[in-house]
């Protein structure tokens, strides 16, 4: 098993070194310690200042050398980091007066002058060694970056993407952080003068053991582990007219695209944010647009491989829903007996088992985008009609109702969608489909919409719940008050009546 990996590069300058910095940002998290060596003036504070910086989203953010502080802590957007320097240290017992022993789990250390308590360092990190290389010089300098145990596959992976960059040509662009989402991926914005594009960071990896028969939860619940399903989606929304990214560059194997880059104008607006009707109107359009065209199961990849859409049966509704029970239920000291469970599995095995076996123009055979909401809509003014809609997220694309992207559009789980609102656009898609379709049936498509509406939002609880508990991300949290209501609201349709009792004896509201 190789518990190290080396590389070295040449830095000829400062922005050289920041570039270095912001890559590795893309790669890191809480708990990752990042030892930064060298003599004095070798560059380790500046590095160490370019990654806080680039983290913060701030130019200006003041970073002192901390070397009379000896730490000083960051709370980042993303996660907090400590930027300590143990120049001064003399015992390693001293750590513990700056909170670096035991080592924080919950929070990136950035250590200068490592070599002063080498015995301290924990097994698991990246040593960053500058040096002056003056033949190149008088700014430029060398770095070789080691990753240790399990930080070796990251010092791997920054290495592949340094050169994934280089070969697309743009190892000299600017670097701006980007947002991230509740996934393991992470994105940057990189320009070459004023233009910019995505720069889309995506490993293999499932989401969980294998516990699901065998399988991962992403496995069982068809989510994507790799990029390959986002290149084929976007290519099969483009062909059809639809605003997906173009892709730019991509190493299919490595998880890492440079994809189109829509901007930030989102389809919700003011504070706090509400829906902006008119964006809306047109994402719901989209919709519309999208499940009257007769949809393959199979999409071409590359010139010589393809992509399967996975079926959305109901083993993998299931999976989601089990999500509630896993996670939101104990989270709420509330974890019903075996009988009870196994009811609630019945009753919603007989409802899915109906929606997934309806004619294909009602139900099936339709791509379900998955999360078709506001954090993954772009509004592009300068488009017309349904192009204006830009759809950034997509990989997790299965073959099932049409009801799902409707639900996960006009119940956001992050947007107070008006009631009035919801209702008003979901008479809209109907209309249009019913245009389009003299055999849709607008009455059996609303049970099937307050349906995927339970299904969602009861996956939804036990993924808020289990992003809190499993990934320290208690931000989510905030949202399980609407995500309720939402349930609520479609537990009250007729067709869910059993459904309803079960929630209603067993299951507690989120507290305030």
């Amino acid at each position: 098993m190789i518990t190290t990996v080396t590389f070295s590069l040449a830095l000829s300058n400062e922005t050289a070194t920041a570039h270095l910095m912001a890559d590795l940002a893309l790669l890191i998290g809480p708990g990752d310690v990042i030892t930064l060596s060298g003599d004095l003036g070798a560059g380790k504070t500046a590095a160490a200042r370019a990654m806080i910086r680039y983290l913060a989203g701030d130019e200006t953010v003041e970073v002192p050398s901390p070397t009379f502080t000896l730490a000083q802590t960051y709370d980042l957007p993303l996660f907090p980091l400590v930027h300590a320097d143990l120049y001064r240290i003399k015992d390693p017992i001293e750590l513990e007066e700056i909170g670096l022993s035991p080592w924080p789990e919950d929070t990136t250390a950035l250590i200068e002058w490592p070599e002063r308590a080498p015995a301290a360092l924990p097994a698991d990190r990246i040593d960053i060694a500058f040096s002056h290389r003056p033949a190149l010089g008088s700014s430029a300098r060398a770095a070789e970056i080691t990753g240790h145990g399990r930080a070796a596959s990251q010092v791997a992976r920054l290495k592949a993407l340094r050169q994934f960059l280089a070969d697309a040509g743009y190892s000299e662009a600017r670097r701006q952080r980007m947002a991230g989402d509740a996934s393991t991926r992470s994105y940057a914005r990189l320009f070459r003068g004023e233009a910019g594009v995505i720069l889309m960071n995506s490993p293999r990896r499932p989401d969980g053991p294998p516990i699901y028969g065998g399988k991962s939860y992403s496995a069982a619940a068809h989510l994507a582990e790799d990029v390959k399903p986002f290149v084929a989606i976007a290519g099969g929304l483009r062909e059809r007219g639809f605003s997906a990214p173009a892709i730019h560059y991509a190493d299919l194997d490595a998880g890492f695209l440079i994809t189109e880059d829509f901007g930030s104008v989102g389809v919700i607006e003011g504070d706090p944010p509400r829906p902006v009707a008119e964006r809306y109107q047109a994402a719901t359009d989209m919709l519309a647009a999208l499940h009257r065209l007769p949809l393959p199961a199979t999409l071409p990849l590359t010139p010589h491989a393809s992509y399967t859409i996975p079926l959305f049966d109901t083993d993998a509704l299931l999976v989601e829903i089990g999500l509630m029970l896993e996670w939101y239920l104990p989270e709420r000291d509330a974890t019903p007996a075996e009988p009870v469970r196994a009811a609630l599995v019945t009753i919603w095995r007989e409802l899915l088992d109906k929606a997934t076996a309806e004619p294909k123009t009602q139900a099936m055979q339709t791509w379900a985008l998955r999360d078709f909401h506001s954090p993954n809509l772009i509004w592009l003014n300068n488009r017309a009609d349904i192009a204006k809609v830009g759809i950034i997220d997509f990989q997790d694309t299965v073959l099932a109702p049409a009801a799902y992207d409707l639900v996960s559009l006009l119940q956001d789980a992050r947007v107070d969608v008006p009631e009035q609102l919801e209702l008003v656009l979901l008479t809209r898609y109907m209309k249009a489909r019913l245009a389009s379709d003299g055999n849709f049936d607008p009455a059996h498509f609303a049970e099937l919409y307050a349906v995927m509406s339970a299904q969602r939002n009861t996956k939804l609880l036990g993924i808020f719940a289990r992003l809190n508990r499993r990934d320290g991300k208690p931000q989510y949290l905030r949202h399980l008050p609407r995500i309720w209501t939402y349930l609520n609201r479609s537990l009250a349709h007729p067709a869910l009546a059993r459904l309803q009792e079960w929630y209603a004896a067993n299951v507690p509201p989120p507290s305030s």
